[in-house]
């Protein structure tokens, strides 16, 4: 009789539990989905590089990845940087760092605290939700250029982004995730020194992700797999 009742209640549990999953799955919550990190599946975007002569740094070369154009042109050494609070690059004067390719991964300190990027293997699994926010407008009421914290040229109309921990630089799909838009954007710059923030936009970003004239948006950031 005890075995019975026993197994009756375990039929009934299975039974709700399977109930409680389809439940679960006709909704399709969105937070569940952004809170995976592994598991996801992802797409292999194809790049492909082009170079022209530029009137600045050593040239541009333009990346093509998925629909979103990329033109990236190292900047002269005597421009300023757009973060120019970072005090050493790899225990380097900053600008020293990248004179030297010594960037990429490369520990760094801004204003006396030092950041560890993660390295290029762990990158490849990256995947964050949080707060975003854009910059750069400013650099384009200011004389000359600037320079990204891996020496290239800082285009605040492009789609570059600041990151605090990402390899320089890498590539990332970020979602707008109170209206659902998503971009690809390449990360070649260091920050947002701004607690609470995983991700700095440039201008150009963010009026594409819509939400350039609030400041800040609710994101999911995820790297993207790139095959030349």
């Amino acid at each position: 009789m005890g075995d019975t009742v026993i197994r009756r209640r375990t039929g009934l549990l299975v039974h709700l539990a399977g109930c409680l999953c389809l439940f679960v799955l006709s909704c399709g919550i969105p937070s569940n989905t952004y809170r995976l990190t592994k598991g996801t599946i992802k797409t292999t975007y194809a790049v492909t590089k082009g170079a022209t002569k530029a009137g600045i740094g050593t040239g541009k070369v333009v990346y093509k990845v998925g629909q979103f154009t990329f033109k990236v042109v190292m900047a002269p050494l005597s421009w300023p940087l757009t973060h120019e609070e970072i005090e050493s690059i790899n225990d380097l004067p900053p600008k020293e760092a990248i004179r030297q390719g010594r960037v990429k991964n490369a520990p760094y300190v801004v204003l006396g605290r030092r950041y560890v990027p993660m390295s290029v293997e762990a990158a490849r699994t990256y995947r964050e939700q949080g707060t975003a926010s854009w910059y750069g407008n400013e650099t384009l009421r200011q004389k000359g250029g600037h320079m990204t914290a891996n020496g290239e040229s800082f285009d605040p109309t492009g789609l570059s982004a600041a990151h605090k921990h990402l390899p320089l630089p890498t590539y990332v799909r970020v979602t707008n995730l109170e209206n659902r838009r998503s971009i690809i954007v390449r990360v070649n710059d260091r920050g947002p020194f701004v607690k609470g923030r995983i991700i700095d936009l440039s201008a150009g970003a963010a009026r594409k992700l819509g939400f350039y004239k609030q400041g800040t948006a609710r994101v999911y950031v995820e790297t993207i797999d790139v095959k030349a």
